[in-house]
């Protein structure tokens, strides 16, 4: 999921950005940091805003810079197991597809698309059931459970892995189909031919001129 998290942190102005506003200096330095960040507290860092600098810095001994407390906001994306969560098919490969699920790539391996044998088709890019004949390929929707989420140390990659092998999920052409279900009779409908409009009542007897 999306969120925005409000974070407290001191931002390190170098000599050579004295002469510039420190509100606009503050920002790039934290942008630096933070963005396209990712770790097991944050998530997945995609935007640093509403950034609120102290203009009263510090200097530190063998540091020509100055140290400003900051208060900013981050938007992140966050995923978290079980998490059903919307995206679309960025790369099809002999192993599986990635999907596109906010700023990151989820892998969706053969064995979690559909419950059939799997074939690859390199010259199309798609992936086919044997028995149900669905395919899947670039630029499908789909919709997926978030089944696994690591999150690395030195801040940057991840991996987060999906399942389509449960009720009402998977491509979503394939959910709205599901969701039509097979027409049922009408309770109280009977088998045969329909009764003429202009036939006589049960009972009744047919008026003639």
């Amino acid at each position: 999921m999306f969120r925005m998290v409000t974070v407290e942190d001191v931002v390190r102005i170098p000599p050579q950005k004295f002469g510039e506003p420190i509100d606009q200096t503050a920002r790039e330095q934290i942008k630096l940091k933070y963005e396209n960040y990712v770790d097991e507290r944050l998530g997945y860092v995609i935007l640093v805003t509403n950034v609120e600098v102290d203009p009263t810095g510090k200097i530190l001994p063998g540091d020509g810079s100055t140290h400003h407390r900051a208060v900013f906001q981050l938007l992140t994306f966050f995923p978290e197991l079980h998490e059903v969560i919307e995206g679309e098919v960025v790369e099809v490969t002999d192993f599986g597809a990635f999907v596109r699920i906010g700023p990151e790539d989820a892998l969706l391996h053969v064995s979690q698309i559909i419950d059939d044998f799997i074939t690859y088709d390199e010259k199309h890019g798609t992936l086919s059931g044997r028995e149900t004949q669905r395919k899947l390929g670039k630029g499908n929707m789909v919709r997926g459970r978030i089944i696994a989420v690591s999150f690395p140390r030195g801040g940057s990659g991840g991996k987060i892995g999906m399942t389509l092998r449960q009720p009402f999920l998977g491509r979503i052409e394939w959910i709205q189909e599901a969701l039509k279900g097979p027409v049922k009779p009408v309770k109280g409908d009977r088998e045969g031919p329909p009764v003429s409009a202009t036939a006589p009542r049960r009972g009744g007897s047919e008026r003639r001129p």
